[in-house]
C-alpha cells in the first residue's frame, strides 16, 4: 500500500525529514505556520496553518488522507497534536503530550530520572518561588546551571560560572517571567547528541553529533537553537571513547524502559565528564540542526521505520553511511537576541555544489523568500572525513551572496575539534 506521510513543521529538520522521505513509496504532504519553499517542492501538498492547533492539524490530515504523520517541532507535542491524531486514527511518529514531557517540562525531566533511578541525572532542585531560587544560589557552593521549566527554543538556560555571574543570575531570574526554575550543578566537558528511533518499546541510535549553541566563533555570544553540527565517519566523536556511546546509550536504554510507550526521536543531550556522561536535557524529536547530519547518511528507509512503528514492530536495524558530516548555519544578522526579520533573500542555489541545501525558517511568498526571526538555511558537507565535509560546506556557504546573514565560519574546522579533544584529554587527566 502506497502510504501518504503527513509532516508537521516547516524548519531546516523537517526539510531533511521530507528529503529522508522523497524518493520512497510515500506521497508527502505537509503543513507548517511558514511555507518552506524546499519542503513546498517535495511535497504533493502543503498548507499554511498554525501548526500548535490540534484541530487545524487533523483536518488537514483528513483532507489528504493520511495514513503517517511525523511531527518535527516540540510545539505541536506539547499542544497534543500527537494525541489528537491518535483519535482520529492517524499514527503519529512522534510521542503524546504526556511522554513528551520528558523535553517540555525540564521539572518533570529530572523528577523523572530521579525517581526511575536513570544514571547521568546531575544534582537539581526546583523551584516555583523565584525568590527561593536566587537564595539557593546564595547558599550553593558552585556554579549552577539556571533552566526555565518550560520551552524557550534552546535559548533560555543561563550558566553561572561561564555566561553569567551569580548576580546577573539572579537579575535573570527576578526580571524573568518564568514560573518555575530549574538550578542543578554546572557540568563540565564536552557536548554530544545522541538520537535514538523509539517504538514499540525498542529503539535503535544514530551516530553522534555535537551542536554548537554559541552565536559567534569561537564559542562566543548568546546560546541560539544551533548554529551547526558535525558527525563523524564513526558513531563515536573524535574525542569520545566507544565506551562514552556505550555509556550514553545504556542512559537512553535506562530512559526508554521507564517511559510508558514512547514513540518518536528521543535525543539526548549529553555532558562528557571526567566521570562519563551526564544528561544536560532530553528532547522529544529529532535535534536541529542535529536531523540534517544523521539523516542523509541514514541508508535504511526512514519509511520503514514509520511503518514498522505503526504496525507495532520494533524499528528496523538501522544502516548508516561510514560518512562524517558537517552542517553550517545561515541566520538573520541580530539572530537570536533581535534578528533582522522581513528581509528579502536571494539564494543561488548553484553555488551549493556538492553540499546539501536545507531551508528553515524562511516564508516563501509570491515574490520571493523572505527571512523570519529564527535561522534562515543551512548546508551541510558528507564526506569520508570531518575536514573533507567541513570544505564543502565552506564553500556552499557561498549560497547566501551578499545578503547579509551570518554564519559560523569554524564549525568543523581541525583546529576547533582539536580543541574538543584535548579538553576532554585534560578532563581525564591525560
Amino acid at each position: 500500500m502506497r502510504e501518504n506521510v503527513l509532516l508537521i513543521g516547516g524548519g531546516g529538520r523537517e526539510h531533511a525529514i521530507a528529503r529522508a522521505l522523497e524518493d520512497s513509496e510515500a506521497d508527502l504532504y505537509a503543513c507548517a505556520g511558514n511555507k518552506n519553499p524546499g519542503i513546498a517542492r517535495i511535497a504533493a501538498g502543503f498548507e499554511t496553518l498554525e501548526t500548535t492547533d490540534p484541530d487545524a492539524v487533523v483536518d488537514y490530515a483528513e483532507a489528504v488522507e493520511a495514513t503517517l504523520a511525523v511531527v518535527g517541532p516540540e510545539a505541536p507535542l506539547d499542544a497534543g497534536v500527537a494525541d489528537a491524531l491518535e483519535d482520529a486514527g492517524i499514527y503519529a511518529f512522534g510521542p503524546k503530550a504526556d511522554d513528551a514531557r520528558i523535553e517540555t517540562d525540564k521539572a518533570f525531566q529530572r523528577r523523572f530520572m530521579s525517581e526511575n533511578d536513570i544514571p547521568g541525572c546531575p544534582d537539581f532542585e526546583t523551584f516555583d518561588d523565584m525568590d527561593a531560587a536566587c537564595d539557593f544560589i546564595d547558599e550553593y557552593n558552585g556554579d549552577l546551571a539556571i533552566k526555565p521549566a518550560g520551552l524557550t527554543g534552546g535559548k533560555g538556560v543561563k550558566v553561572i560560572g561561564d555566561q553569567v555571574t551569580p548576580e546577573e543570575g539572579k537579575e535573570y531570574i527576578r526580571d524573568s517571567d518564568y514560573d518555575r526554575i530549574v538550578l542543578e550543578e554546572r557540568l563540565i566537558g564536552e557536548e554530544v547528541t545522541i538520537q535514538a528511533f523509539v517504538a514499540n518499546g525498542a529503539f535503535e541510535t544514530a551516530p553522534a553529533v555535537q551542536d554548537h549553541k554559541r552565536a559567534y566563533e569561537g564559542d562566543e555570544g548568546p546560546n541560539t537553537g544551533g548554529m551547526g553540527s558535525y558527525s563523524d565517519a564513526t558513531p563515536s566523536l573524535p574525542f569520545m571513547t566507544d565506551e562514552d556511546y556505550d555509556e550514553a546509550v545504556s542512559i537512553i536504554e535506562a530512559t526508554v524502559d521507564a517511559l510508558d510507550d514512547y514513540r518518536g526521536i528521543l535525543y539526548g543531550q549529553f555532558m562528557l565528564t571526567s566521570e562519563g556522561p551526564k544528561v544536560i536535557e532530553f528532547n522529544a524529536r529529532f535535534g536541529d540542526p542535529e536531523a540534517m547530519n544523521t539523516l542523509p547518511v541514514l541508508e535504511t528507509a526512514f519509511l520503514d521505520v514509520l511503518t514498522a512503528a505503526r504496525d507495532g514492530e520494533a524499528p528496523p536495524a538501522l544502516d548508516f553511511a561510514s560518512q562524517a558530516t558537517v552542517c553550517k548555519y545561515a541566520v538573520p544578522e541580530g539572530y537570536p537576541t533581535d534578528p533582522e526579520a522581513g528581509a528579502k533573500v536571494q539564494v543561488d542555489e548553484e553555488s551549493a555544489g556538492d553540499a546539501l541545501l536545507y531551508y528553515a525558517s524562511v516564508d516563501e511568498r509570491d515574490d520571493g523568500i523572505y527571512t523570519t526571526t529564527s535561522r534562515s538555511f543551512a548546508v551541510v558537507g558528507v564526506a569520508d572525513s570531518i575536514s573533507e565535509a567541513e570544505a564543502i560546506a565552506e564553500d556552499a556557504l557561498a549560497v547566501a551572496g551578499d545578503e547579509g546573514l551570518h554564519m559560523r565560519h569554524d564549525i568543523g574546522k581541525a583546529d576547533l575539534v582539536q580543541r574538543r579533544i584535548d579538553h576532554m584529554n585534560e578532563l581525564r587527566g591525560e
